[in-house]
């Protein structure tokens, strides 16, 4: 599908309202709707294009996704599919007319269209979304992970195959309608004669009717289940993020569109490293005598193990970068820092020959807190590790 800017495609400026964006949407979609350039394959694919534009902007999360990272937000996707939108059908499209237009297409009267159709149309039902919360570690987060979750659903009745008949003779065509699932009716007005077109009450625009229904699902063509779903988590996510994956939510009833999977990125808080956007923060507390004296200490990292040398003369409050050590960015090869805060740790009860010793130590001008020379102020060492 498109890769036109989706603001662009509406013809709206990026701060655009939503009544601004669905009424955009509307008037290309009745410019562009297929029974009204039947043929013409041009006019279908910019029919879809604004479809596909309209979904994302007409949802709030899915335009701050796009907003932040454009067309490659399709990386936060658990399936590739991003927003949701890239594989739009013809009936993910006609679904949106009831929101557009109130229930229905503006052609519904005129070319014989409207509702979310199927084949000579007959009118397909839609799965819910589903939504579920997945926990990850740092690591998991900082890597990418693949989870297999088990997952309480909707699914199609195996019985009978999702089609919520006792077997293929039970079905029969809708008389009312002729199979096709929609009635049309011819009034005379003053402009002359208006067909129009509506759903069949009888069958509900499905075009059968099941004379015999499955004893599993009572005829919906579903029942309650658990599968299993594989989900490929993007390095870099972070808490409150979704991710999703179009066509693992409820499954529909007799052979309809599924709903997505909504995933809630929920991150587990590590024991020592704090995250800080795509910085990890470690507290490192060593005494005043390394301090003084310098040293080489091991601290931990996502990635495992890594060795840090301390100077001597090391000040408290000191930070220590560890390039590259942090968090990923989504859809990006840049990747954050690991902070080192140094703590300077005092005893808090000594032996009496340490104490002794250090009341020796304590006349030595070496031992005097000379701010002035030795020390920084919180702000100086910032503006020292940022520069």
């Amino acid at each position: 599908m498109s890769k036109r800017d989706y603001y662009d495609v509406l013809g709206v400026s990026r701060t655009a309202e939503a009544d601004e964006i669905k009424k955009a949407y509307r008037k290309m979609a009745i410019k562009y709707h297929p029974d009204k350039n039947q043929g013409d394959k041009e006019a279908e694919e910019k029919f879809k294009e604004a479809a596909e534009a309209y979904e994302v902007l007409s949802n709030p999360e899915k335009r701050q996704r796009y907003n932040q990272f454009g067309h490659a937000a399709n990386a936060q996707s658990a399936t590739g599919g991003g927003y949701g939108g890239g594989g739009m059908n013809m009936d993910d499209i006609f679904s949106q007319f009831g929101d557009i237009f109130g229930g229905g297409s503006p052609f519904e009267g005129f070319f014989g269209g409207g509702g979310a159709r199927q084949g000579g149309g007959r009118r397909v039902a839609r799965g819910s979304n589903l939504r579920i919360k997945v926990k990850l570690t740092l690591e998991e987060i900082a890597n990418g992970a693949e989870k297999k979750i088990k997952v309480n659903k909707q699914v199609i009745c195996k019985t009978c195959d999702g089609s919520g008949a006792k077997d293929k003779s039970s079905f029969q065509t809708c008389k009312t309608c002729s199979g096709s699932g929609a009635v049309r009716r011819v009034t005379n007005t003053i402009l002359g004669q208006m067909q129009t077109t509506s759903t069949c009450p009888t069958c509900n625009g499905e075009g059968s009717i099941i004379t015999s229904k499955c004893n599993v699902c009572h005829g919906d063509g579903v029942v309650r289940g658990e599968e299993t779903i594989t989900i490929n988590v993007p390095a870099g996510v972070s808490e409150g993020m979704q991710l999703s994956m179009s066509g693992k939510g409820n499954a529909a009833p007799r052979g309809g569109v599924p709903g997505d999977l909504i995933i809630l990125i929920e991150e587990v808080p590590h024991e020592t490293l704090k995250r800080d956007g795509n910085n990890v923060i470690y507290d490192l507390h060593i005494s005043f005598i390394d301090a003084a004296i310098g040293t080489s200490v091991e601290v931990p990292t996502i990635d495992g193990k890594a060795k840090i040398k301390i100077d001597a003369g090391t000040q408290g409050g000191k930070i220590l970068r560890l390039k590259g050590k942090g968090v990923p960015e989504v859809n990006s090869y840049h990747r954050g820092d690991q902070l080192v805060h140094i703590n300077i740790w005092t005893p808090k009860a000594l032996s009496r020959e340490e104490r002794e010793l250090l009341e020796k130590l304590q006349s030595s001008p070496n031992f005097k807190p000379n701010p002035g020379k030795n020390e920084k102020s919180f702000f100086e060492r910032m503006k020292e590790y940022f520069e």
